[in-house]
């Protein structure tokens, strides 16, 4: 993504959890916010994200936050107070945070804020006490930084979550992010999806994996950085995580979509992986 424009991605992203909002019941991601912050203003996207066609995606959208939410809810009762929201997009959590006594950071980049930020203000959704944005240029200061001067207290364990931003990041990216948070305190932990390795794929896996690959290059932000999971759970490692848990397509049907009177359910493609990695 260019670092003077907002994420067309996260409006994407957005709009899907919206539409799991307003058509599959019950949802598996309890996300009203979403619906008032995408409002009415992009009803072809939204009719296109209600399709048939497009369930097992908006599923996974939903998914993949309410796995990280699961994550950070048992980091909660383990006594962490701090969440960072790493490339938050148009991410709800922090305002409909049910822990009181949870910090929420919110990172990414100063346009996309800017512009999250005002639909916030359109769509009449206050912002919590307990909310920091963090506006961070790549380009001129380090993660590390923008935390620390944001109020981020290094010293004590935080929980992390960093969807929907791995498979556009250059590899040394990957490792630079991986190193800040494991060199936070015991306790800490972080949760993100990732690309499973294009060769890695069924056939029919691989015709939806380039169908998705053209549409986000054409939207400017192209996937760059894909893995299996073998070699994922060694680039964790050697970052100095302590533990791993992966999640594939059917470890979150277990998890969310088991006994539905809809059907809804991941399909086996698995173009995508979840992980949680505790230091």
């Amino acid at each position: 993504m260019e670092t003077g424009r907002a994420s067309k991605t996260a409006l994407g992203v957005a709009i899907r959890r919206a539409a799991h909002q307003l058509i599959d019941k019950p949802p598996v991601l309890d996300d009203p916010i979403a619906v008032r912050l995408v409002g009415n203003g992009y009803p072809r996207l939204m009719e296109r994200a209600m399709h048939p066609v497009g369930r097992d995606f908006r599923g996974f959208m939903a998914a993949r936050s309410r796995y990280a939410e699961d994550q950070l809810a048992e980091a909660v009762a383990n006594g962490v107070t701090q969440y960072v929201v790493l490339g938050a997009g148009l991410d709800t959590f922090a305002y409909r945070n049910p822990f009181s006594g949870l910090r929420v950071f919110e990172v990414d980049f100063p346009a996309t804020q800017v512009w999250k930020r005002s639909m916030l203000k359109n769509a009449e959704i206050a912002l919590p006490s307990n909310l920091v944005f963090v506006a961070l240029d790549f380009e001129h200061q380090t993660l590390a930084e923008g935390l620390a001067e944001g109020g981020l207290e290094m010293h004590k364990p935080a929980f992390f979550s960093w969807l929907g931003v791995v498979p556009y990041l250059t590899l040394d990216a990957f490792r630079s992010t991986l190193r800040v948070v494991a060199q936070m305190p015991p306790g800490s932990a972080m949760s993100f999806d990732y690309a499973v390795a294009p060769d890695r794929l069924s056939p029919i896996g691989r015709i939806a994996f380039d169908r998705l690959s053209e549409r986000v290059s054409a939207a400017g932000e192209p996937f760059q950085l894909f893995f299996t999971p073998e070699d994922l759970d060694a680039e964790i490692h050697r970052a100095g995580f302590r533990r791993i848990e992966q999640a594939d397509s059917a470890r979150l049907n277990d998890l969310y979509f088991n006994n539905r009177a809809d059907g809804l359910k991941l399909s086996p493609l698995g173009l995508g992986m979840l992980v949680t990695a505790q230091v």
